[in-house]
């Protein structure tokens, strides 16, 4: 069989460990000691997946407020201990990315240290053949595709034989911007109902609800060529 992926590339956090509901419980948290709640929900849905500082960027041009000094660092840090202290791997993870038989990389708009903690958390650091490549390894991290192609760039494969796992709106518009195919990941437990279709829509080629269908269908993937758009 033909195939028309040499190279696996999957999201941190949201897609190995379920760690973007307690950030976003955090940061809500924080801001609403600060702002409305309910202005500040409708203010944050569907933010998951962007950088901390581009949020928090969003709410002050929205309240028209400037964050204190050190604002920005405390929420990060907070975020970072809870994670690491809270984020569990996402459900079959490990067994599915050590099924699938393809290099793997990792791309992420975390920061490195949060990245690799994640990876050990998992038991899949030794899995990572391909790099990491994280938020400071870049100027312009996701949605801007420059992280995705700097993956295939150092693993020397063309962006459209690499195939992504993301789970946001954020990194899906990363990787096809990229060139790359992608299918979305579902299964974490900030992704509200609508999610998918929002996925289709920006062109995602597969959808996916459990980790323990990776396998199979990275597989189907390979044997078909990438869509004409």
């Amino acid at each position: 069989m033909n195939s028309y992926i040499d190279l696996l590339i999957s999201d941190c956090d949201g897609v190995i460990v379920d760690s973007e509901i307690i950030v976003e419980r955090l940061r809500r948290e924080v801001l609403g000691e600060r702002f409305p709640l309910q202005e500040l929900d409708i203010l944050l849905a569907g933010t998951f997946g962007l950088q901390s500082h581009d949020i928090l960027a969003r709410v002050e041009a929205h309240f028209g407020v400037e964050l204190p000094d050190g604002f920005h660092t405390e929420l990060r840090q907070r975020s970072e201990a809870a994670t690491f202290r809270d984020a569990a791997p996402i459900a079959g993870v490990r067994e599915a990315l050590l099924a699938v038989d393809l290099p793997l990389a990792v791309v992420s708009n975390s920061r490195r240290a949060s990245v690799e903690h994640a990876l050990q958390r998992a038991g899949l650091r030794e899995r990572v053949d391909a790099g990491i490549f994280a938020a400071e390894d870049v100027e312009r991290p996701k949605p801007a595709p420059d992280l995705y192609l700097l993956a295939a760039r150092r693993a020397g494969v063309v962006p459209s034989r690499c195939l992504v796992v993301e789970d946001s709106a954020t990194g899906a518009t990363a990787a096809l911007t990229a060139g790359m195919r992608v299918i979305g990941f579902l299964g974490a437990g900030h992704i509200p109902p609508e999610h998918g279709e929002v996925l289709r829509e920006l062109g995602v080629e597969a959808l996916l609800r459990d980790m323990r269908e990776l396998p199979a269908l990275v597989e189907l993937l390979r044997g078909e060529p990438p869509r004409q758009v």
